[in-house]
């Protein structure tokens, strides 16, 4: 008889991964962008209000021992007010992502089997944050240097300023300076 399920089965901030996967549990969902709060510090605090879509869906599935394994595949998607490395202005960047991760019993076997693996592997648990996943993998999606395709504004690529009064073009030599000082010194 399958264990009933819990209040937490289905709560984003609490899922018991293995009733969630045996129950081949799904859901779509959204939070504001203020419950991320690295990803806050990415926008420099602007886009609170900003929707994180996400669905989850869990399954269970047999390795190659016969083995069940829960199974939680993720998806998300944001567009993050960031500033343009470019002109220096605001720019609004999609990110999103979608993945599956293998769970297992402990913290060493899920470090082994990372290693081994081309999926991702992480801890069983009973009281997993999928948000915290969500934005662990949203960051990772950012771009290095945001940037607009095309600035609204002109981009100024220039590396010197014109009012800038250049230094002279060669230097006189150290040694001819000294020889100088010595003439003048002497009787």
């Amino acid at each position: 008889m399958a264990p009933l399920p819990s209040k937490h089965d289905n709560d984003a901030e609490h899922l018991n991964i293995a009733a969630f996967a045996r129950a081949s549990g799904a859901w779509e969902g959204q939070a504001p962008l203020a419950q991320f709060a690295r990803l806050m510090e990415e926008t420099r605090g602007q886009g609170g209000e900003t929707a994180v879509r996400y669905g989850v869906r869990g399954e269970m599935r047999a390795d190659g021992a016969g083995v069940e394994e829960a199974w939680l595949h993720l998806a998300a998607q944001t567009a993050l007010p960031l500033t343009c490395q470019r002109c220096l202005g605001p720019v609004e960047v999609p990110v999103a992502f979608e993945r599956e991760f293998r769970f297992v019993a402990t913290e060493e076997l899920a470090a082994v089997e990372d290693e081994e693996s081309e999926e991702d592997v992480l801890v069983l648990s009973r009281d997993f944050n999928v948000l915290e996943l969500i934005e662990d993998e949203l960051l990772m999606e950012l771009p290095v240097a945001p940037k607009h395709p095309v600035c609204p504004v002109a981009v100024k690529l220039q590396a010197a300023d014109p009012n800038f009064v250049d230094a002279p073009a060669e230097k006189p030599n150290p040694f001819a300076v000294l020889q100088q000082l010595k003439k003048k010194g002497a009787p």
